[in-house]
């Protein structure tokens, strides 16, 4: 029994030792640029295919309104091995990724003709106040 605890153990650690981590990666490439204006640029790369750029720059609106506006692109290796990348954008509409492993909305779906004839009915006979006063009983 000690023999075979002792023999998972052994065969557990070799397994561990040959799997890559990504705690064990380094970088390969660094790059960080910025002006006093508030604009910026930065990319790096690892050595597990990790990779990642991005510019900022302010964009000003109207007299007293300024905002960020960041683009970039990011990239990995899954771990079943395929390359995943995407591409973002985030400004005054929000962030804004796009990318080939990203859900996307299913398509419209047409509008049931049953409430194609209620909106018809609806426009064709719109609500109107009463201005006169309901009937009392005397």
């Amino acid at each position: 029994m000690k023999f075979f605890v002792v023999s998972s153990v052994v065969v557990a650690c070799v397994f561990a030792a040959s799997v890559p981590s990504d705690q064990a990666s380094s970088i390969v490439r660094s790059d960080f640029q910025s002006d006093p204006d508030g604009n910026y640029q930065y990319s790096y790369e690892t050595d597990n295919g990790i990779s990642s750029n991005a510019q900022g720059k302010v964009k000003v609106y109207g007299k007293d309104e300024v905002a960020l506006e960041v683009s970039g692109s990011n990239s990995y290796i899954s771990p079943e091995g395929q390359k995943v990348e995407f591409t973002y954008i985030a400004n005054e509409n929000g962030y804004q990724p796009q990318g080939a492993l990203l859900p996307t909305p299913p398509p419209p779906q047409p509008i049931p003709d049953y409430i194609v004839r209620a909106l018809e009915y609806i426009k064709a006979h719109p609500y109107v106040e009463a201005t006169e006063k309901p009937y009392k009983k005397p």
